[in-house]
C-alpha cells in the first residue's frame, strides 16, 4: 500500500540512503539528513566487496543473500553508476623478503605471494564503488521524491505521548515527522542522549586507491601476510570496475571524533600498508595512489547490527551497527526498515536478531565521543 509518511532518517550513509530509496519508491516522504556529506564516512571509503554467502551459519545469512540479490537488482534497475561488477576471489599468503612456493598464474602479483585457493566465483562475489553507490542511491531517492538535508541532529521532537515526531537541528530548526530512523554509522553512539540504545562503537580502517587502469583483472584477493617484525596483517586487495584497486591491512580501535570531517590516520598507517602493497603486487608498484582513506566502521558489543524499531518508543527506529558488511548489507536492510515503517513488519528479512534491546542500553552519563 502506497503512504506518503513522513519518514526522518538521520545520516546519509548507504544504510540511509538504502532507507531513503525504498521508501521513497514506495511513496512514503523520505528526509536525510546528514551533518558532514553523503557518503563521507566509511560508504563512501570502504572495500565495496559483496559476498553471497560469506555470512553462513550466523543472523546475517538471510539478510546477507537477500541484499546480494537487490545489489544486482538495484545496478539493472538503476543504470549501474557506481560499477557493480562480479568478481573471482582468491585467498592466500605471503612473506615479507620471501619467495613464496605455490601454484602461479596471477601475473599481477608478486612471487612472494602464494594462492592456495578460491574463495569465491563470480556468482558469488562482487564490488560496488562505495561513495559512487551511496551517492547514486540517494539521488534515485531524490527522484522519486525524497529529500536531501544538511545539519546535525542536536535531539528528538515527541508529542504529550512520548511518540517521537521528529528532529531538533543544531542551528534550531525542527523538521517534523511519523518515523525518525537513526542510521548515522558510529556517530549513532550520539542517540543514546534521546534513546535507550545499546552502545556502537568505532573501528578504524585504513585504506589506499591505486589507479591500476587494465593492469589487474576482476579479482578480488584475501591474503595472511607475515611483516619482517613477525606481526600477521590480514590485506584485502579488490579491482573495480573504474580502473582503480583499493586495499586495506590496518584497523585500530580508538575515539570517534564528534565530527565526521576530523576523522584521521593512524601515524604511519598508509605508509606501512602502501609498502605492504608495493610488495605484494608488481601493478601496485607502478600505480599511482589516488586517495588515502581512513574511516570508522560502526561495531555493536556482539557484532550484529541494529536493526527495527526502538522498542517503548512510538516513531523510533535504528538501523546501524553493520561493520564490515554495511555496504552489502544496505540494501536489504532499506527494504526491511522500509517495509517495518510502512506496514508494521519486514517480509522479506526476519528483523528479530537484530532487535536493540537484545543489548542492555547505554547509559548517556558514560557517552563518550573523542577527537575534535
Amino acid at each position: 500500500m502506497t503512504s506518503r509518511k513522513r519518514i526522518i532518517i538521520c545520516g546519509g550513509g548507504a544504510i540511509g540512503a538504502a532507507i531513503a530509496w525504498f521508501a521513497s519508491r514506495r511513496g512514503a516522504q523520505a528526509i536525510v539528513i546528514e551533518r558532514h556529506e553523503v557518503g563521507g564516512s566509511a560508504s563512501g571509503k570502504s572495500g565495496g566487496f559483496l559476498a553471497l554467502d560469506w555470512c553462513a551459519g550466523t543472523p546475517l545469512d538471510p539478510l546477507a543473500r537477500r541484499s546480494f540479490a537487490l545489489h544486482a537488482e538495484l545496478a539493472d534497475e538503476l543504470g549501474n553508476p557506481w560499477g557493480y561488477r562480479r568478481l573471482t576471489t582468491y585467498g592466500g599468503y605471503a612473506f615479507a623478503g620471501e619467495t613464496a612456493r605455490g601454484p602461479r598464474g596471477w601475473p599481477w602479483l608478486a612471487e612472494s605471494v602464494a594462492i592456495t585457493g578460491q574463495l569465491g566465483t563470480p556468482q558469488t562475489t562482487a564490488i560496488v564503488e562505495p561513495r559512487a553507490f551511496t551517492n547514486g542511491l540517494v539521488r534515485a531517492a531524490q527522484g522519486q521524491g525524497a529529500e536531501l538535508r544538511h545539519g546535525a541532529v542536536v535531539d528528538l521532537m515527541r508529542d504529550a505521548g512520548g511518540a517521537v515526531r521528529g528532529v531538533v537541528l543544531a542551528d534550531g530548526g525542527v523538521i517534523e515527522g511519523e518515523a525518525v530512523v537513526i542510521a548515522m554509522g558510529p556517530w549513532s553512539v550520539l542517540a543514546a542522549r534521546w534513546l535507550p540504545l545499546p552502545p556502537v562503537m568505532g573501528y578504524k580502517g585504513h585504506s589506499l586507491v591505486f589507479d591500476t587502469g587494465d593492469a589487474i583483472p576482476a579479482e578480488a584477493i584475501f591474503l595472511e601476510y607475515r611483516e619482517a617484525s613477525g606481526e600477521v596483517l590480514s590485506p584485502e586487495v579488490f579491482a573495480r570496475a573504474d580502473g582503480t584497486t583499493w586495499a586495506c591491512a590496518i584497523s585500530t580501535a580508538g575515539p570517534v571524533p564528534l565530527d565526521p570531517a576530523n576523522v584521521e590516520p593512524d601515524a604511519g598507517a598508509h605508509a606501512r600498508l602502501e609498502a605492504l602493497c608495493r610488495h605484494i603486487s608488481p601493478a601496485l608498484a607502478a600505480a599511482p595512489i589516488k586517495a588515502r582513506q581512513a574511516c570508522f566502521r560502526p561495531v555493536t558489543q556482539d557484532g550484529l547490527p541494529l536493526i527495527g524499531a526502538v522498542p517503548g518508543v512510538a516513531g523510533a527506529y535504528v538501523a546501524t551497527g553493520h561493520s564490515v558488511w554495511g555496504m552489502l548489507n544496505a540494501p536489504a536492510t532499506g527494504e526491511a526498515m522500509s517495509e517495518l515503517i510502512l506496514d508494521g513488519a519486514a517480509r522479506q528479512v526476519d528483523l528479530a536478531p537484530f532487535a536493540s534491546d537484545r543489548l542492555a542500553p547505554l547509559d548517556p552519563r558514560q557517552l563518550r565521543v573523542g577527537g575534535k
